[in-house]
């Protein structure tokens, strides 16, 4: 039977052949062996400050992975990858009760997931953990065009030490008006400390935030070529000219780090949001469901305009 541990660091390149190879059978790739090779979901994610990492073993051998993330009182888990061999063995059950376990541990108040919207499967597994399928979450991607906003923002790569941490409790200040204990902060030095990319912080006249978006890029981070990734994004509620003015700054942020196109997950359940974006011009590239414990919708729901990916 398999064991569930702690992943290590000798698991690493393991752990990303299993998540590609995975991923490439489910979808039917072609060419297994160089699918999904210009990001990752491995390396930036273990050891990180807000993730636990898990392993599952059986005989010497690494038979798949899975990630728990925290961003405060929210949490979600992926990618689960398991062996294709391995598959229908139980020993993806026993991630997704590895992540609850940490999700229970840390107090998480509304924990989820992004899966298959077809797959019966998927969402079968989720649902003996307590986990509901609620909204589509739509990924979507528009061309990274100059929009001339450049006073209106700042990179928090840029800021003297002491700011990062005064533009970061503001950031906390923001999302709490999102959902209660909503904490993006590990998230954003994460980002920062490992290179992935950098936070795109979208400010007031008056010098408050306004908003946010924690962006990736180049082949070391979840991005993909050519894109400037969204992790999670938003502005205070029902603030929909500020969201306009967000999407231009991760628009400027992404022509700087000489991306061309920049990529963002909106659920649907933010109708506003998910309008928005398509007059903005961005179009579904895929589209996927997020399930949820408790049935609830947290932090997607209408009036709300935020940015996120739970992959």
């Amino acid at each position: 039977m398999a064991v569930i541990r702690a992943l290590a660091e000798p698991d690493l390149p393991q752990a990303q052949r299993i998540v590609r190879r995975a991923f490439a059978t489910f979808l039917g790739a072609p060419d297994p062996e160089n699918f999904w090779t210009d990001f990752d979901y491995v390396y930036g994610r273990f050891g990180a400050e807000h993730i636990a990492s898990f392993a599952a073993e059986q005989d010497g051998e690494l038979l798949g992975s899975n990630f728990a993330t925290r961003w405060g009182s929210v949490g979600f888990f992926g990618p689960l990858s398991i062996r294709p061999d391995h598959w229908d063995s139980g020993v993806g059950q026993r991630l997704v009760a590895a992540a609850c376990q940490a999700f229970d541990g840390w107090g998480i108040r509304h924990a989820g997931l992004f899966t298959f919207a077809q797959s019966a499967k998927h969402v079968g597994l989720y649902g003996k953990f307590g986990f509901h399928p609620r909204f589509l979450t739509a990924i979507m991607a528009a061309p990274a065009r100059p929009t001339g906003i450049t006073g209106q923002w700042s990179r928090y790569s840029q800021l003297p030490e002491a700011q990062r941490a005064e533009a970061e409790a503001a950031t906390r200040e923001l999302s709490e008006t999102l959902y209660d204990g909503l904490d993006l902060r590990a998230e954003i030095r994460t980002v920062f400390a490992r290179q992935l990319g950098d936070t795109a912080l979208l400010w007031d006249g008056d010098s408050r935030l306004a908003g946010f978006a924690i962006c990736h890029w180049g082949p070391a981070s979840e991005a993909g070529a050519g894109c400037c990734f969204v992790k999670f994004g938003a502005v205070g509620p029902g603030a929909e000219d500020r969201f306009a003015a967000l999407l231009d700054a991760c628009a400027e942020l992404a022509v700087a780090a000489g991306m061309t196109t920049v990529l963002a997950g909106v659920n649907l359940a933010r109708e506003e949001a998910y309008r928005a974006m398509l007059r903005r011009g961005f179009r579904t590239q895929i589209q996927g469901v997020t399930m949820h414990r408790p049935n609830e919708g947290g932090y997607s729901r209408p009036g709300l305009f935020v940015l996120d990916d739970w992959r």
